[in-house]
């Protein structure tokens, strides 16, 4: 049962799981959002180089965003989301609470100043600064993307074998195979995958799609649209487990410069899918973003079902096997 377990949950390595051989890393992106000006280069790069058709160029009402959300022809999304003064108070204090528990210390700018004669005063000096520093209004921008899952639930449930798993640990979709089912799009804890609506006049009309984390030029060593455009270096993308130390790395640096709200997003690989191949730098909760705060494979308990679902089938075996026989003794 730990086999199974390994396969459907928990920490592992995705491209020997899929029977992959050789020395390629594990690859993965790191988005800083704390850096990403909401300039959309991600978005429009992405668009091109995959040849996605154009989605809707309406604001959306509700923010200065025109896509809204991740889906079958926007596979790079940059959020746009207002915060007020106590919002942002609201998001520093949840990082505090974080921090407590046990992530990176927090060291300010003020507490270079004072010396080490601070000692306990640390915590207390730190909210001070950045009580001090507070601003009334801040926009927090995003550029989401698919989480390339280490557990994927939408390959899991592929009955095509549309998904397959690659080299790189990346999930990808293949068009000419995908049979239009969606059964990977309830699957997905993130909503990330979806069926291109539209006519014989639109590109894998129908087909499931999604970020491929552009398989095609990784595999030649290059740097996938996306990050290749970032003006600001917000998209990062190398080895993964190279994305994760910057990661960790930039939320301490945050931390000491007074910005306790900073925390990442995807690099616990004992969460819900075994941590994802796209790694995030938020200064908000999750949810404020739009990402589910405890994501979960929905194939992760398919060991526990089946043998639960075993059990049954025996009792009733069992239940019939002692009714047959009561009834002839009779």
């Amino acid at each position: 049962m730990s086999f199974w377990n390994n396969q459907l949950s928990g920490p592992t390595d995705p491209a020997t799981d899929a029977g992959w051989t050789g020395d390629s890393a594990r690859k993965g992106f790191f988005t800083d959002t704390s850096i990403c000006i909401g300039c959309k280069a991600c978005e429009v790069a992405c668009k091109e180089w995959n040849a996605i058709p154009e989605d809707g160029l309406d604001l959306l009402g509700s923010s200065y965003d025109n896509t809204g959300a991740l889906g079958a022809s926007t596979w790079r999304h940059v959020a746009f989301i207002e915060q007020d003064g106590d919002r942002i108070a609201a998001a520093r204090e949840s990082g505090r609470r974080l921090i407590d528990l046990g992530m990176p210390a927090l060291r300010t700018e003020v507490d270079a100043e004072v010396g080490s004669g601070v000692g306990s005063d640390v915590d207390s000096v730190a909210k001070a600064f950045a009580e001090d520093q507070m601003p009334d209004f801040r926009w927090l921008m995003s550029s989401d993307v698919c989480k390339h899952c280490t557990h994927a639930a939408c390959l899991d449930v592929c009955p095509t074998g549309a998904l397959f798993r690659t080299e790189f640990g990346t999930v990808v979709v293949q068009d000419d195979v995908c049979n239009g089912c969606g059964y990977c799009v309830p699957a997905c804890p993130f909503g990330v995958i979806e069926r291109r609506p539209g006519d014989d006049t639109v590109t894998n009309a129908g087909a499931a799609q999604k970020c491929t984390l552009c398989y095609d030029r990784i595999g030649h060593d290059q740097t996938p649209a996306c990050a290749q455009a970032c003006p600001t270096t917000s998209i990062r993308f190398g080895d993964l487990a190279d994305m994760q130390a910057e990661a960790h790395e930039r939320v301490a640096q945050l931390h000491d410069q007074g910005y306790p709200e900073a925390r990442l997003y995807g690099a616990n690989e004992n969460d819900g899918v075994g941590g994802t191949g796209s790694v995030f730098l938020l200064l908000d909760e999750p949810e404020v973003y739009g990402l589910p705060p405890d994501p979960r494979v929905t194939t992760a308990a398919l060991p526990d079902m089946y043998r639960k679902a075993g059990l049954a089938g025996l009792a009733m075996l069992v239940l019939a096997a002692g009714s047959f026989l009561g009834g002839r003794r009779r």
